[in-house]
């Protein structure tokens, strides 16, 4: 019969992130991955959840005055605690068609700058969303840990994990953390400078959607050779008579609306690097470092860093889900990775 429960094992592993949560369930992998958006309705004082996930985002920017959709997570951290708590609640029903009787163990990643006020409030979410235990692990092990690096090892790994709302850079060694640093720059940031440079240069207003879609399609962290790069159509309203207009933006324009941001990430990463005991730099400039999350998969960041540090940086195969992998990983090898886990705090 253990066997068998196994195979009905409700245990999970969320990663509550910024812009996409998702969801591994033990022995099935991640089953679940949706943009962190809710949308609802205040009647009587009260928030009444419209829709979760790809329905709420479709209508984030798009909604009229009685609805509101938002993000509960801002910079990896709960903005919103009821809305955050709705939102786990449905991504746990949704995983769990059937009423299970055991209410399930969650282990969930955090960022590793939370304050233990931050912490507190992402346990009581998830343990008021049913869990029956609600364990915590540090973003930068969970995402090293998905990658497939060996961080029990008594060598130096460094794990640069871009998610939407911040980046952490973090020395591995033994299983545990060294030294870390946890920025408030990612894809959010990127978004608002892409939103920014054009509301400047080209008097055009853009939505969030519409940057996101720029940053996905030519974003790029380095000057394209040729100096203009690839182009594409975008359309806003135009700041000058308040006009719809479509207009045509080059990868030359979006590398220099995203310099700062990126020029933020490259920072945190040297100044992890001095801080780096020196036998723990040795090994990292033997393995290079890994990048992990949405963030790594912009244009050409690897060369970026790689032209600012000297050392070899390489992109995890699944860098979107990293994260998630890493925390099912700590659900499936718990006995292991024991120490990674807090559950009381």
């Amino acid at each position: 019969m253990v066997g068998f429960g196994g195979l009905f094992s409700s245990d999970m592993a969320i990663d509550l992130g910024t812009a996409n949560t998702l969801v591994y369930v033990k022995g099935r992998g991640i089953i679940l991955n949706e943009p962190s958006v809710v949308a609802f309705h205040v009647k009587d004082g009260r928030k009444q959840v419209l829709a979760v996930g790809e329905d709420a985002k479709l209508m984030l920017g798009r909604t009229p005055g009685s609805i509101e959709a938002i993000r509960p997570m801002r910079e990896g951290v709960i903005a919103d605690f009821d809305v955050a708590e709705e939102m786990i609640k449905y991504f746990i029903r949704k995983v769990h068609k059937r009423t299970t009787f055991t209410k399930p163990k969650i282990i969930v990643c955090v960022p590793h700058g939370a304050t233990p006020v931050e912490k507190r409030a992402i346990r009581q979410s998830v343990l008021s969303a049913g869990a029956r235990r609600a364990g915590l692990i540090a973003e930068p092990i969970a995402a090293a840990i998905g990658a497939g690096m060996p961080i029990t090892d008594p060598t130096g790994n460094m794990v640069v994990d871009i998610g939407g709302g911040t980046t952490e850079v973090a020395v591995l060694s033994l299983g545990d953390i060294v030294y870390a640093r946890s920025v408030r720059v990612g894809g959010d940031r990127m978004d608002d400078a892409i939103i920014n440079y054009l509301r400047r240069q080209q008097n055009i207003l853009i939505g969030e959607a519409t940057a996101e879609r720029i940053k996905t399609s030519i974003g790029s962290a380095r000057m394209p050779d040729d100096g203009r790069g690839a182009s594409m159509q975008i359309r806003g309203r135009d700041l000058l008579n308040g006009v719809p207009k479509e207009i045509e933006i080059n990868q030359a324009q979006i590398a220099e609306a995203l310099a700062e941001p990126v020029q933020q990430i490259c920072e945190a990463v040297m100044t992890a690097l001095e801080a780096t005991p020196p036998d723990l730099a040795a090994d990292i400039v033997d393995r290079g470092v890994m990048l992990t999350g949405g963030g790594a998969l912009l244009g050409e960041l690897d060369l970026a860093l790689r032209e600012q540090t000297g050392l070899g940086i390489s992109v995890a195969d699944e860098s979107l889900n990293c994260v998630a992998l890493g925390t099912g990983k700590a659900l499936e090898y718990e006995k292991q990775l024991r120490h990674v886990i807090d559950y009381e705090s």
